[in-house]
């Protein structure tokens, strides 16, 4: 005899819930059993909505690590047993299984935890008309799912998992997108390296900038998983690009996290750029007039002048998604400070189209950068220039209770200025203060420091923008020295 399982409950048992970006926990937590239920739940909600049937494909693909392929198996067990038809994609970015399954008009989903430590994962699903939102979020978990009986041990796992053949279509299509849209030899005489890592994107990165006629260097490649964080880069990640470019010596290198959603495009010197500045190079190269980003991302954005209407929402591609949907604008598109940079209307350069994809991709924006910096012909490094002087650094305190950090939030908004102002001393006078998302704080002088929980593990992290790299680098380091003090 079969069970059932509320997932609202599971959520709390297992420690596996939804974040900013899909449902997310310990690799250990995430046992066949929870997957093929959340799954289950994914594909009842869609039911509810009228968007799937039986007999309809699911498409699935993974990321590199090293939990994945056993949690895909699980995946595709639930979507055989309610009748649909799994088809595996392979280890490909989230956007490549994101893009075929929207141009298909099927549900999907990526098995990936993105940059975060390989001892835990994640899944990320999709409706046949693109990334689930909040609604969806709450949707499923108000789902109660049967389990077959027989199906799994007494620990979870799977008694027969499937051995799924992955078919080719979904990156072959990726792929193409992007070599039909951007101009044939365009990076040509361009040497651009590519951190490989552990990012499942290496490959398409590789096939896209050879055809574009760039010379491809790879490096880096690991063979276990790198957790690769694109918007707090780690220490070993800057001394890695630039030592390489002494030694190797490039035009740009560029390479993505973990599910190749988020990018990392670094310069001639190896310096990277950071994702919301790459994201407004990307913007202006695509011709948008519309662009929604987080708070938290560079107020360049604004001060440049380039873009007729912006919207600030809340972190996490979710809310990016939703602004896109309610912009009107010729040519609207989102991105977000880890760089990830979604298209929400059809992009039209030179008589050669590119389909809207309204979910983070970072193949994107390194084409899009490179290409900027060959059509004004100046180097990449070059392209700081263009924009105002408004540079932004970001950290996070790990292990850092989710619970704890907000409180400690919620007590010092709640004090107003006052408050703010004697924690973070000789700042100058609070401008301004923010709710969106966290904490938010604008001072007279022109800093911004931003303080909000992840929504994805349990760590307090710290965003600020100053008018150089230099002060932001040092009010960094002086607000997490600050908030060390939370801790006690």
């Amino acid at each position: 005899m079969g069970s059932t399982i509320a997932i609202a409950e599971l959520m709390t048992r297992s420690g596996v819930s939804f974040g900013t970006s899909g449902a997310r926990g310990l690799a250990a937590a995430m046992t066949d059993r929870v997957c093929y239920a959340y799954t289950a739940a994914f594909l009842q909600h869609l039911a509810t909505l009228g968007e799937i049937r039986q007999g309809d494909r699911v498409a699935l693909a993974g990321d590199l690590r090293p939990s994945t392929p056993r949690i895909l198996a699980a995946c595709a067990a639930a979507v055989a047993d309610r009748g649909c038809a799994p088809v595996h994609c392979g280890a490909i970015p989230t956007p490549a299984v994101a893009n075929w399954a929207l141009r298909e008009g099927i549900a999907s989903l990526m098995v990936t935890g993105s940059h975060i430590p390989d001892d835990r994962n994640g899944i990320k699903f999709y409706r046949p008309v693109g990334e689930i939102l909040k609604p969806d979020e709450a949707g499923i978990r108000a789902q109660s799912v049967s389990l077959p009986p027989g199906c799994f041990t007494s620990d979870g796992a799977l008694l027969h998992p499937p051995r799924p053949v992955a078919s080719p279509a979904a990156y072959r299509a990726y792929a193409k997108r992007y070599r039909d849209f951007f101009p044939a030899g365009c990076l040509a005489g361009r040497r651009i390296a590519i951190y490989e890592h552990s990012t499942v994107a290496r490959e398409a990165f590789a096939e896209v900038l050879a055809a574009l006629g760039a010379e491809v260097i790879p490096l880096g490649r690991a063979e276990r998983f790198v957790p690769v964080d694109t918007e707090a880069i780690r220490a070993e990640d800057v001394a890695l690009a630039r030592r390489w470019a002494s030694e190797v010596g490039f035009d740009a290198i560029v390479s993505a996290d973990g599910d190749g959603d988020r990018p990392l495009v670094g310069d001639e010197h190896g310096t990277w750029l950071r994702g919301d500045v790459a994201g407004i190079h990307a913007a202006r190269y695509l011709g948008a007039d519309t662009v929604v980003t987080p708070v938290s991302s560079n107020t360049a954005l604004e001060r440049s002048g380039w873009f007729g209407t912006t919207v600030r929402t809340r972190i996490g591609s979710p809310f990016v998604i939703a602004g896109m949907q309610q912009a009107r604008g010729r040519c609207v598109v989102g991105y977000e400070a880890n760089g990830g940079f979604l298209t929400g209307s059809e992009i039209v350069r030179d008589g050669r189209r590119l389909p809207p994809l309204p979910t983070r991709d970072a193949l994107i924006v390194a084409l899009a950068v490179l290409d900027l910096a060959v059509g004004h012909g100046v180097a990449v490094s070059a392209l700081a220039a263009l924009l105002p002087s408004r540079c932004t650094a970001s950290d996070r305190l790990k292990d850092f209770p989710t619970a704890t950090a907000q409180q400690r939030i919620a007590e010092l908004a709640g004090g107003g200025a006052a408050a703010v102002e004697a924690v973070f001393t000789n700042l100058g006078a609070v401008r301004e203060i923010d709710q969106t998302d966290g904490l938010r704080i604008g001072f007279a002088g022109g800093d911004i420091v931003h303080l909000r929980p992840s929504g994805n593990a349990p760590e307090l992290r710290c965003y600020v923008e100053a008018d150089s790299e230099e002060r932001a680098a040092a009010l960094l380091q002086r607000c997490l020295h600050e908030l060390e003090r939370w801790r006690s």
